[in-house]
């Protein structure tokens, strides 16, 4: 992703365009054309995603228009917004990149009458119809929790995602916190990674060469942030499977394919499995119902969640997220089996 200052500013030049209001471009019927917007497609979480919602759009008789990536860029993000309000799109399904800047696309939205379903990733306030998320805190309390019992004491390292998301900033204060209450002999050793790729594996190799004793390590997007840990881990001779002395105990979130088959061979001990699948289901279910004028409530659904409230008023429905490990990494259940 850009850095914060070039998302800002990209940010406040396009909320100048996205300001007019079109009279007469209602929304609320349950007819028309739905508008995907995508965070960006270097993830194979996200590659899945984007797989899932024309299968299902079409499960559910959604008229969904291809797929948008915004390329991790946030300006770029209300721009593809905007395009698609001015296309006419009766519905909008955004899984927002920075979640304070998404707010000037969803009041576009709102001027037009067009429902908004967030995926993946809360507006930090804003209207939408719901938020299709999981519980990101207890991603990061369930990595605390695999690492704290296996390192007990030394350093761990956490690869940070973007703290300009709320996923970021919820991953990151859940870990930190159970390791501070928990695991006190613990240190935590944080790369602000961003969800980039080369961001990781900059920031390992410089705490690795520093801290070459370093026990374990938590992956804020296992999509993103698995490929390049391995192939640093691999220079440093210190990718070891689990059982092996000098094995680095490694946690991630996202549930992927690659990380199921790391699994399987010992470099990775566990993921959070981030529901892709069903992120795209309760998407296109949520969306239709919302412009067909349905609204919606907190408490249990009939499929296995529940919808609570956020600050703001803001609904989300939490959808499961299990922990993968050797002894449940073959449940034909799990997506990434399935792929």
């Amino acid at each position: 992703m850009r850095g914060a200052g070039r998302r800002r500013a990209a940010a406040t030049v396009l909320v100048l365009a996205l300001a007019p209001a079109a009279a007469g471009c209602g929304g609320g019927s349950a007819g028309g054309r739905v508008g995907v917007v995508l965070p960006f497609l270097t993830s194979p979480f996200w590659q899945a995603y984007n797989q899932d919602i024309p299968r299902q759009a079409a499960a559910q008789g959604v008229r969904v228009l291809p797929t948008v990536n915004s390329n991790g860029d946030a300006g770029k993000q209300l721009a593809d917004i905007q395009n698609l309000l001015s296309e006419g799109v009766k519905g909008l399904v955004v899984s927002p990149i920075d979640s304070a800047a998404v707010v000037a696309g969803l009041r576009a939205a709102q001027r037009r009458n067009v429902p908004v379903v967030a995926v993946d990733v809360a507006p930090e306030k804003g209207k939408v119809a719901m938020v299709v998320r999981a519980d990101n805190r207890a991603y990061g309390r369930k990595a605390c929790q695999v690492l704290g019992r296996a390192v007990r004491t030394g350093k761990v390292v956490q690869i940070q995602g973007d703290l300009a998301s709320v996923n970021g900033r919820d991953r990151t204060s859940a870990f930190s916190r159970c390791m501070a209450r928990h695991y006190p002999a613990i240190k935590v050793l944080n790369i602000p990674a961003g969800w980039r790729a080369d961001k990781a594996a900059a920031g390992l190799e410089a705490l690795y060469s520093a801290n070459p004793t370093i026990k374990g390590i938590y992956l804020q997007a296992g999509g993103v942030y698995l490929a390049p840990t391995v192939r640093t881990l691999q220079r440093h001779h210190a990718l070891v499977p689990a059982g092996r002395p000098r094995h680095i105990t490694i946690v991630s979130n996202d549930g992927i394919p690659e990380e199921l088959r790391a699994i399987r061979r010992g470099f990775l001990d566990a993921t959070v499995s981030q529901p892709a699948d069903l992120y795209a289901k309760y998407a296109m279910y949520y969306i239709k119902r919302a412009m067909a004028g349905k609204t919606f409530h907190p408490g249990r659904t009939d499929h296995g969640s529940t919808v609570v409230e956020l600050p703001g008023g803001i609904l989300q429905d939490q959808l499961p997220a299990p922990l993968v490990t050797r002894r449940n990494v073959d449940d034909p259940a799990l997506w990434g089996n399935r792929r």
